[in-house]
This record gives structure tokens, sequence and C-alpha cells, in this order.
């Protein structure tokens, strides 16, 4: 009787023991969890419209977007590449811009685009970079990298480049070089 006793007083305190080292920290719990608890959704074939007063001023299309739900910086990830249409008031394309990579971090408005950026206008300007950043809430764009701007007059090649978004006015930081392209067909006559 007092083995049965001790036998039951042993597991009621192994019991109790176990009981009392499982208790947790909801704060560490929760620190767990989201570490462990990326959550990510895909998409295929997106296309995302990006409106002012009703009207459509931006495109953004591409093969597969990754949406980071983060809650401390949520992120939409286009790792097989993006295209970007820009509209005027009218509807019209002003400006086109693509990229091997795309990324856009929304606490932040701010659009990262890398690897074999090009930006064209349809006045025939291009812009080629291998990063641009785009700052939604001041609206302008901007890199520090390498660019060539080429013209149907000429190719500037320099470091740095600022813009406004809708590309009204462009400068770049450090020009290295312009080359002055020859129109074809000027100074001659058609008889």
């Amino acid at each position: 009787m007092f083995r049965g006793m001790v036998e039951k007083i042993g597991f009621v305190g192994c019991i109790a023991l176990l009981l009392v080292s499982c208790k947790n920290n909801m704060a560490e719990i929760e620190a767990m969890s989201d570490q462990f608890s990326t959550q990510v959704e895909a998409a295929h074939n997106v296309e995302i419209l990006y409106s002012d007063s009703a009207q459509v001023r931006v495109r953004v299309t591409g093969p597969t977007m990754l949406y980071h739900l983060d809650r401390a910086e949520p992120q939409q990830e286009f790792p097989d590449g993006v295209n970007v249409d820009f509209f005027d008031a009218d509807g019209a394309i002003t400006s086109q811009l693509t990229a091997l990579y795309g990324l856009r971090l929304e606490n932040k408005a701010e659009v990262v685009v890398r690897d074999s950026v090009v930006w064209k206008s349809v006045e025939g300007d291009t812009l080629e970079t291998e990063e641009l950043f785009w700052d939604e809430r001041r609206g302008k764009i901007y890199s520090k990298k390498f660019v060539v701007i080429t013209r149907p007059d000429e190719v500037i090649y320099g470091h740095g480049f600022e813009a406004d978004q809708d590309f009204s006015y462009s400068r770049i930081n450090a020009i290295e070089g312009r080359i002055k392209v020859d129109q074809p067909g000027a100074g001659r006559t058609e008889e």
C-alpha cells in the first residue's frame, strides 16, 4: 500500500513538474511564430492598374508576382521580369519600362527594378541602366548606376539619373560622353 501511494505521488509529481516546466511566454511564442510563418502568395500573368481620379496612369504586368505578406514590410516581387506602361490623361501610352526583376515595397511606396532596365518614350528616347528606383510619394525616378540615354539625334553616357515620373524633366548627374548621331537622309533632297 505504501509502495502504491509513493508511485501515485511520484506519477502526480512528474505530471505537475511537466505542466510547470511547459509554461511559455506569449511574446516568445509570437516571435517564433513570426519567424517561421513567412507567407508568400504567388500569382501568374499579373496585371496591376494604378489610377488617379479614375484615370489609369500606370499598368504593371509580369509573368509571376510573389506577394510577401510580411507585416513589417509587405512586398510585391516580380522575379521573372516586369513591364510597366505609363499613360497620359487621355489614356495614351507615353512611355514603357521593362526589367528582368522588379520589387515594390508597399510601406515605403518605392519600386526597384533591376537587370537590363530599359525605358522608352513615344518621342524616341531610350534609357538603359542596371537599376532604377521609383519613389511613388515624391513622383521621382532615379538611378545611381551607369546610364545610357539614346535620343534620335544623340547618345549620352553618364552616372546617375533623376527624372519626374512622367519624364517631363530629366537629368544625368555626371555625363561622361555625348555622341551626335547623323539622321538618315539629313542634308539630302529627294528628286
